[in-house]
C-alpha cells in the first residue's frame, strides 16, 4: 500500500505545473536555446511602457554569430501535437505583401495570426523581456494560442533562417 501511495505522489509531483515548466525549460536548453520571460506590453514605441497581465516563457535561439534570433513560446516548442504556429513555420507560405505595416506583422496576419496590441496605432506593443525593457519581441499569436517570432516566421517563408532552424527543435515534427 505504501508503495502505491508513493507512486501516486510521485506521479502528482511530475504532473505539476512547476515540474512541467522545468521540463520545458530543460528541453529548450537541450535544443540550443535559452528561456526568456516576456510580458505583453502596450506603448513600446515611445513614452512610458504599459505592462499587461500574462508573463509567458519563450525559448530564444540565437545564431552562432549572434546576428539574429528566433523565439517560440515554450508551450509551442514542447508540444508533440500540431500547433498553428508550428504548421505555419513548416509550411513556408509565400508572402503576398498585401498590407500596410511591417513585413513580419503583415505575414502573421496573412497566415491568420495577430501581433496587434490595441489595434492599429502608433503606440505599438509587444512581448518585452523582463530583464531588458528595450528587448521587444513581435510575436505572431494564432487562434490556438500557439506563438512564434513574427519576423522569424516571415524570413523563414523566404528560406532565410534567423537564429537557428526550428526543424528538429520543435517537438512536433515537420509533417512534410
Amino acid at each position: 500500500m505504501r508503495c502505491m501511495i508513493a507512486l501516486v505522489l510521485l506521479a502528482l509531483l511530475w504532473s505539476s505545473p512547476k515540474a512541467a515548466a522545468e521540463t520545458a525549460n530543460q528541453y529548450c536548453v537541450a535544443k540550443g536555446g535559452f528561456v526568456v520571460a516576456r510580458t505583453p506590453t502596450f506603448n513600446t514605441n515611445g513614452g512610458p511602457q504599459f505592462p499587461l497581465s500574462g508573463t509567458k516563457f519563450w525559448c530564444q535561439f540565437n545564431a552562432k554569430d549572434g546576428s539574429s534570433s528566433i523565439s517560440v513560446l515554450l508551450d509551442t516548442l514542447v508540444t508533440p501535437k500540431p500547433t498553428l504556429a508550428a504548421l505555419a513555420y513548416y509550411a513556408e507560405v509565400p508572402f503576398t505583401a498585401k498590407c500596410n505595416g511591417g513585413p513580419g506583422s503583415c505575414y502573421c496576419n496573412q497566415l491568420g495570426g495577430t501581433d496587434a496590441f490595441g489595434g492599429i496605432n502608433l503606440s505599438g506593443g509587444g512581448w518585452v523581456a523582463t530583464y531588458n525593457s528595450s528587448d521587444v519581441l513581435d510575436a505572431c499569436i494564432f487562434p490556438d494560442l500557439s506563438s512564434i517570432d513574427a519576423y522569424g516566421l516571415f524570413y523563414h517563408s523566404a528560406n532565410i533562417i534567423r537564429g537557428k532552424n526550428l526543424n528538429g527543435r520543435l517537438r512536433y515534427k515537420n509533417p512534410n
